[in-house]
């Protein structure tokens, strides 16, 4: 048995026919491939988690991107929580977008964040991950156990469509972040493999078709934000697939959706900065005045490589 799995049905078959977790298959898929062993690959996703956690604990404390285009919207939204307002959302999801928000701003701070699965979606996993914690008490063994679900889930995305905003679009970043989120808070919650599945999918549906248009070139106008959908957005998939909803399409079927959605985009709406909220009047003035600022700075003309920063 080599633990390869191409589908997410091939994944549930496996788990069904070895009578393991989703969790565990992925850790004897990882100690094959890489070699490691399993107390190894356990140790990582727990070192893993706490990246997770800190870029959240030092989002909510407050923080500011480089350029000053973002921060600080966690802190307020933690504030606003702490203080017991009555919430439209409910504190869960808020909690969970607050989160999610947090570690985006940390990564736009050039802080040391978990791209799970990329950086520019890396708020949407812990900002679920950590909600849940907080409100169900997740073990150790949960967390970890969580973070292979999704990762297990992100590998198929990634080999069926693709976790690439420029190659499919922002619905392949947070979507397939919201997806593998949403699959792995309803294992945490005692739900099948089969309402994991159906989680994932109707949390990628919610969100096909999403560009990616970074003002400035920059993951942070509109990232940030996009990320607290997907933590919200999974979570209410959750609860969809808890309550025995199903997504009429199945999730590989899903998948190979959004992978054929991100080749059809315009080369404009796949991080190029040249569409949709980049494209704007407020977006062509803010990407002018961050070039400007750089310029002035460094001495880099407007046409010049990214400047490459060093992660906390």
């Amino acid at each position: 048995m080599y633990f390869r799995f191409e589908t997410i049905e091939e994944l549930n078959q496996m788990s069904k026919e070895l009578d393991m977790k989703i969790s565990d298959i992925m850790v004897e898929r990882e100690m094959l491939t890489s070699g490691l062993k399993r107390e190894d690959i356990i140790y990582q996703m727990s070192q893993s988690a706490d990246v997770m956690n800190n870029s959240i604990q030092k989002g909510i404390a407050g923080v500011s991107s480089v350029t000053g285009l973002t921060g600080f919207d966690a802190a307020k939204l933690y504030k606003y929580l702490r203080e017991g307002n009555e919430t439209v959302s409910g504190s869960a999801t808020l909690y969970a977008v607050c989160y999610a928000i947090a570690a985006n701003e940390f990564n736009a701070s050039m802080g040391l964040i978990c791209a799970s699965p990329t950086a520019g979606s890396c708020g949407v996993l812990p900002g679920v991950l950590f909600a849940l914690k907080d409100n169900f008490e997740l073990s150790g063994k949960q967390i970890v156990e969580f973070l292979l679900t999704a990762g297990a889930y992100g590998l198929v995305i990634a080999n069926l469509a693709s976790i690439s905003g420029s190659a499919g679009g922002c619905q392949a970043e947070v979507g397939s972040a919201s997806g593998m989120a949403a699959a792995a808070a309803v294992i945490a919650r005692g739900g099948s493999n089969e309402q994991a599945a159906h989680a994932c999918a109707m949390a990628l549906k919610n969100l096909l078709g999403l560009v990616c248009d970074p003002v400035a070139g920059l993951v942070e106008i509109p990232c940030v934000k996009r990320n607290a959908i997907g933590a919200a957005n999974a979570l209410m998939c959750c609860d969809l697939a808890l309550a025995g909803i199903e997504s009429r399409i199945p999730c590989d079927e899903v998948i190979t959706a959004m992978g054929e959605i991100g080749g059809l985009m315009p080369l404009a709406l796949r991080e190029t900065a040249l569409g949709g909220l980049a494209s704007t009047p407020t977006g062509k003035q803010i990407e002018t005045r961050v070039l400007h600022k750089k310029g002035k700075k460094t001495g880099l003309s407007s046409d010049a490589p990214e400047r490459k920063f060093i992660a906390e």
